[in-house]
């Protein structure tokens, strides 16, 4: 919105507009040349000015011809290339050859090409390392369940031998059903030892 000037013979100044709230703003007195903030054009550098009007296409390129097409630039991108996995961690790099080589192994299933060898190639090709990191992941679970149910053993009994000893008189609702629930835990620990 351009700023409303009003000129008369007193000089040159900002006529007195509206606030949102309704009340008004005073008419301001100005000098000639005087250009609001909000019109004052943004300062560029003589990089970003050069750069800006520098053209998109390379020298000699004739404008007609323009950038190749959305798909010759995807398919000139290969995955996992050099050129995109520079800057990519080891991990990340490893994931991405095992993602290229599902979907291979996925196009070969839809053609009808997968064959035995392929499958026992695929198979070895299962890294031992996956296979040992489910395993320690699964370890890890069990443990923190035998664990967590311990914990609660240990409650239940601190909870009866209180009872015992006329600590506490009248257990509360929630206190009896934690001890009707301890024959249940230990089976459960029991269980879960002898899985482990």
């Amino acid at each position: 919105m351009a700023t409303p000037y009003v000129t008369d013979e007193s000089g040159k100044y900002i006529a007195a507009t509206q606030r949102p709230d309704g009340t008004w703003r005073k008419p301001r007195r100005v000098k000639d040349g005087y250009v609001p903030q909000e019109e004052v054009p943004v300062y560029e550098n003589k990089y970003v000015k050069f750069f800006k009007s520098k053209p998109d296409l390379p020298p000699g390129l004739n404008p007609s011809e323009g950038a190749p097409p959305k798909q010759q630039q995807q398919q000139q991108k290969i995955p996992g290339a050099d050129g995109e996995a520079a800057g990519l961690s080891k991990s990340a790099k490893r994931n991405m050859k095992r993602k290229e080589k599902r979907k291979q192994q996925q196009h070969q299933g839809q053609d009808g090409d997968l064959d035995v060898e392929s499958v026992s190639d695929a198979v070895e090709n299962v890294s031992i390392s996956e296979i040992t990191a489910e395993t320690a992941a699964a370890a890890a679970e069990m443990a923190k369940k035998i664990k967590n149910l311990k914990k609660k053993l240990r409650q239940i009994e601190d909870l009866q031998q209180k009872m015992d000893s006329g600590e506490i008189k009248q257990p509360s609702k929630d206190q009896l059903e934690k001890l009707g629930r301890a024959k249940a835990l230990q089976d459960e620990l029991q269980q879960l030892e002898h899985s482990s």
